[in-house]
């Protein structure tokens, strides 16, 4: 699916010109960096984790209603098909991952795979930089957890059993639609959700902790699909489920509007109204914690509707937008060392 380049204007910079004619192809573009650190913390109290790790910047799954969208700009590149073919690779974020557990300091708390873009898009494939990443974990025991769309994740499955048996790891995958189609439309270059569904299964089957993650739930385009996405993902050996509202904050508006009216010109409205139902009228909302989640007769009938069926299926869930994590397990006690003098 060609991509022609488009961006909402940076706000960043002072000047924002339009291409005459047609815009140029939105070319892959790979920029390598030597990162600071590996860890990123988090501060805000509607995320369920404090550590992640995020090897790439940018992703080229190209989801139309990312949160990470914003980020983007920051490097100089627009928030819409900059995002998704300039791509930013850690390259020496296994390096300092392991420099990070090895001082004193750490005390081996959970990191998440990916709190910002797809650990596990394409470029994966050849940079490894995930794998590298989730082996020091195993090599020092360190709990994680995973969000992915990508099917590449079942490559690392030998890395996973590891991890599960000594320190704790789950595997969410993300499926927000059911339908391939409608989420080809929104999420173009994602593996399918008949993949993710797939992947779920291969990972349970392998003694994977795993998990779906309904996110983001869209207001009148997949909150009906809900229901399927849970029983299927059950079926595949799920055993924990979390939702996210859509939350379009910043640059990620435009973007997913203009997608929307592409894909789905006449729910267009529909939608947006259901979105700033859900919102108290607003598209998004900045603010932290409880008062991100949704309100209104609507929100409680999403809602109610979740953790009924959760119910039904036997699968772990809580109120919150934050995901079910692993829990911290000691690693196996090995011979007493020799004490030297």
């Amino acid at each position: 699916m060609p991509r022609n380049r488009s961006n909402p204007p940076n706000r960043f910079e002072a000047a924002y010109l339009e291409w005459e004619g047609q815009p140029p192809p939105a070319d892959l573009c790979v920029h390598e960096e030597h990162s600071k650190s590996a860890l990123s913390e988090n501060r805000s109290p509607d995320v369920g984790f404090r550590w992640s790790v995020n090897p790439y910047r940018g992703c080229f799954h190209g989801c139309a209603y990312c949160y990470a969208r914003p980020t983007h700009p920051y490097l100089g590149f627009g928030a819409g098909t900059d995002f998704e073919r300039q791509i930013v690779v850690k390259v020496n974020v296994v390096e300092r991952l392991r420099e990070a557990f090895q001082r004193k300091s750490w005390r081996g708390e959970l990191v998440a795979f990916s709190g910002n873009t797809d650990c596990y898009q394409p470029i994966e494939g050849h940079y490894a930089l995930t794998r590298g990443c989730l082996e020091v974990c195993a090599d020092h025991s360190n709990p994680v957890a995973i969000i992915t769309k990508g099917k590449l994740i079942r490559r690392d499955i030998d890395v996973l059993q590891e991890l599960q048996r000594n320190a704790g790891c789950r595997v969410a995958l993300s499926i927000p639609f059911a339908n391939d189609d409608h989420a080809r439309e929104i999420e173009p270059f994602a593996s399918p959700p008949s993949k993710r569904f797939e992947t779920l299964r291969i990972l349970s089957d392998a003694g994977i902790d795993t998990a779906v993650a309904v996110a983001p739930i869209i207001p009148g385009l997949n909150d009906d699909q809900i229901p399927e996405i849970l029983q299927r993902a059950r079926e595949a050996g799920a055993i924990s489920a979390f939702k996210i509202l859509l939350r379009l904050p910043l640059e990620v508006g435009p973007v997913f509007e203009e997608r929307l009216a592409e894909a789905f010109p006449l729910r267009r409205a529909k939608v947006m109204s259901a979105i700033r139902d859900v919102r108290g009228g607003h598209k998004s909302d900045s603010r932290f914690g409880s008062r991100m989640v949704g309100q209104g007769a609507r929100w409680a009938a999403i809602e109610r509707l979740f953790s009924t069926h959760c119910d039904r299926l036997g699968l772990e869930h809580h109120a919150g937008e934050a995901p079910e994590l692993p829990p911290r397990r000691e690693p196996p006690e090995g011979p007493q060392l020799p004490l030297v003098f």
